[in-house]
């Protein structure tokens, strides 16, 4: 059985401004079938819509937490 790996990025420390390119370096860095588990203080919906503009059909996007207080997401890298 082929286990998946999953790369941890809590981005609440991280600057506002360095937030999106830190997602971004973090995600093309992965491997096909990879997985980034994104930590966050809100919703990260706005990253989601960025992310089809930019990586249209690279992502799947889970929730796996939906806050009020931390909202968690697995972004698999799928191309």
């Amino acid at each position: 059985m082929e286990s998946t790996t999953i790369k941890e990025l809590d981005i609440r420390p991280i600057p506002p401004h360095d937030k999106h390119p830190t997602i971004f370096s973090t995600f093309d860095s992965l491997q096909k079938g990879e997985v980034l588990h994104l930590i966050n203080d809100h919703d990260p919906m706005p990253l989601y819509y960025q992310m089809q503009a930019l990586r249209s059909n690279q992502f799947s996007w889970e929730y796996t937490e939906t806050g009020p207080e931390v909202w968690t997401v697995n972004i698999k890298k799928i191309a």
